[in-house]
This record gives C-alpha cells, sequence and structure tokens, in this order.
C-alpha cells in the first residue's frame, strides 16, 4: 500500500521516500467494482435451484446486489427472504468470484466497472421446505430444480461456469473457491475433469440388501471398493466428466461380498463391497481413478431417495470391514502407475 501524507510534508516527498499520496489521490487510484451475493441451494436429488425472473430470459441463483454498508451473508439471507419468502443463515461460502468489466450483455450505458460476487451454501432442502417458497409479487416469476449438467442452457454462460464451480467446492468440502470469471484459479481434480458437466446417469430403482435373486437377471456389477482410510474408488471418464463406481475387477481387493441390488428394466443395478488391497498400473487412458467419501459418491450420483438405503448399507459393510468414517476432504486422483496398500 503506498504511503499517505498531507500536502506539508514535501521534504520526504522530494526525497523520494516511498509511494507518496494524499487521502484524495489514494482513494481515486482504487478500482470500484460492484459487488453481489448469491446463494447455490440444492434439493435431496442434487439439482440446483434456480429462478427465472421478468427482466431477462436466462434463469439465475436466488440473490442480488450488497447494499451500501451490508456485510455479503446478511445480503444472501436478505435476498433470499426477499426473493423466495424463506428466512435463513447462511455463513459458509462456496466461492468468491471476479467478473471483468469486459463481461458481455452489460449495455454500455450502465458502465459496468466488473463485480465481486460471493456464493454462498444454501444447503439441501426438503420438499416440505420447498413448498414454503412464496413468491414476490414483482420480478421473480418461478423457480424450479435443475440438473448441474444442464445449466450451461438454462443460464449465461459465466452465471453457469460458477454455479457448477461452487457445487464441485462444496462437494470437495476443502472451502470457499477463488474464481475468475467463474473459473477456478486453483483447480481440483472435479474441476480438471469436469465432473458434472454431463448428465448424470439415474438409478433410482429401491435399494434392496443382499445378494440378487438367482432368477433376476444381473445388467451390471459394480463395486464399493474401500482404501484403508474408508474412502472408496471412482471412476471419471475423461470424456464426459461423467462419474460412477468401479467394477470389482478394476482393483486387488479382499474381502468381497454381496451388497445390495437396485432393479432395472434390464435387470439389476448389483453392487458388492470389498477392502483394496491394491490398484494395479491404469490401462484405459479414457478414466481417471479417484479416492473419495460415500457421501461424496452419492453427491455425484442420481439415485433418488433410496440413495440413502444405499449410504447406510456401504457404511455397515465399512464397519463391518474394520475401515473408518472418513471425513469429507478433497476427491484425491490417484496415480496411473498404480498402488498397493
Amino acid at each position: 500500500m503506498p504511503q499517505l501524507t498531507d500536502h506539508s510534508a514535501t521534504d520526504d516527498r522530494e526525497c523520494g521516500a516511498g509511494t507518496w499520496m494524499t487521502p484524495e489521490e489514494y482513494g481515486a487510484s482504487r478500482a470500484a467494482v460492484w459487488t453481489a451475493a448469491v446463494v447455490l441451494v440444492t434439493d435431496t436429488d442434487g439439482r440446483i435451484l434456480i429462478q427465472s425472473v421478468d427482466y431477462r430470459a436466462d434463469r439465475l441463483l436466488p440473490g442480488g446486489a450488497i447494499d451500501a454498508g451490508e456485510a455479503p451473508s446478511a445480503a444472501a439471507a436478505r435476498e433470499l427472504r426477499e426473493e423466495l419468502g424463506v428466512d435463513g443463515h447462511y455463513p459458509r461460502g462456496l466461492a468468491v468470484d471476479w467478473i471483468p468489466a469486459d463481461t458481455p450483455g452489460f449495455p454500455p450505458e450502465m458502465r459496468f466497472p466488473g463485480e465481486i460476487l460471493h456464493v454462498y451454501d444454501g444447503g439441501t432442502w426438503t420438499p416440505d421446505r420447498i413448498d414454503a417458497v412464496r413468491l414476490p409479487a414483482q420480478e421473480i416469476t418461478g423457480i424450479h430444480f435443475a440438473e448441474p449438467a444442464d445449466l450451461p442452457a438454462l443460464m449465461d454462460p459465466g452465471d453457469a461456469r460458477r454455479a457448477l464451480s461452487a457445487l464441485r467446492a462444496r462437494i470437495n468440502g476443502c472451502g470457499a473457491a477463488l474464481l475468475e470469471d467463474g473459473r477456478p484459479t486453483a483447480p481440483t481434480a472435479l474441476d480438471r475433469l469436469g465432473v458434472l458437466r454431463a448428465r448424470r446417469i439415474p438409478q433410482r430403482g429401491a435399494w434392496h440388501g443382499g445378494p440378487v435373486p438367482a432368477q433376476r437377471p444381473v445388467r451390471d456389477l459394480t463395486g464399493w471398493l474401500f482404501a484403508p482410510d474408508g474412502r472408496v474408488l471412482l471412476l471419471v471418464a475423461r470424456a464426459t466428466g461423467a462419474a460412477h463406481l468401479p467394477p470389482p475387477a478394476a482393483a486387488s481387493a479382499t474381502g468381497s461380498a454381496p451388497l445390495g441390488y437396485r432393479r432395472g428394466e434390464e435387470g439389476a443395478h448389483a453392487r458388492v463391497a470389498a477392502r483394496l488391497t491394491g490398484l494395479p498400473p491404469a490401462t484405459d487412458p479414457a478414466y481417471a481413478r479417484l479416492l473419495a467419501t460415500p457421501e461424496q459418491v452419492r453427491e455425484l450420483s442420481d439415485w433418488g431417495p433410496a440413495g440413502e438405503d444405499e449410504l447406510a448399507a456401504v457404511h455397515a459393510a465399512r464397519a463391518r470391514l474394520g475401515l473408518p468414517a472418513p471425513a469429507r476432504s478433497p476427491l484425491t486422483e490417484l496415480p496411473e502407475e498404480g498402488l498397493r496398500w
């Protein structure tokens, strides 16, 4: 920061001691930007709340401009109260985005100076809380919950990037992401792989514990394969960002046992649980291999309400294998040369 002085400090200024500026000069030199706050809310299926407004065609996250002297988190709470009729407190930040002054879409007469936009975590809303939403008489014309991969078709490109980056930061659980025009300055594995840019594959059948009945065909078999820290192996397609559990043969494992299955139109989607002992060198460059908590796998999947039943079965299997409950941490991409535990 330049040193500030008054006009009487002529001797020091003539001696070149520091970069001297008067308070007026320093204030005039500072960049001016707008500030705003929005809130990212999901439903129990992992879809994102977006709203329609009467002044533009594309959809928005709930939120808006920060008033003079107002804290960003207070602005987030005020905007949701005004726009959705919902009282809440949103202390957890997911992202802070710098939006450049030359962003398209702002009329020249608006003299848009750029913006700092805060994204807060609104959590997961139950059907009862969603039913409690009350829209104002004007401005907000409707809300709906969108699949994350559909956001680029529904929102301004920068808004969609920001929302997806904030959702990935929430899933990672590593603190707020710093963004520039919606793009992380320090991309995580989820960002690098573009996870959630493709629609999640729905598996919404009821969860049934135990082995698949003999008379029911098995459409596919995947595994909850546990590392020693309680996290599980997850595959991500590099071309699409789609995340899914691996087949049991994808790694060396012990203690494999049927966990349960879901009924599908063409057969059962079966799961086993096992303890990882090693990971062979990667043979398919189309997929990245990561470690994730079971909750993170659940959040990256479209399993419907029965996903909670499967998650409970997964943690029961982890406990039987004598493994710890993992704390949420950023998903870790595993080395291509493989490893052993």
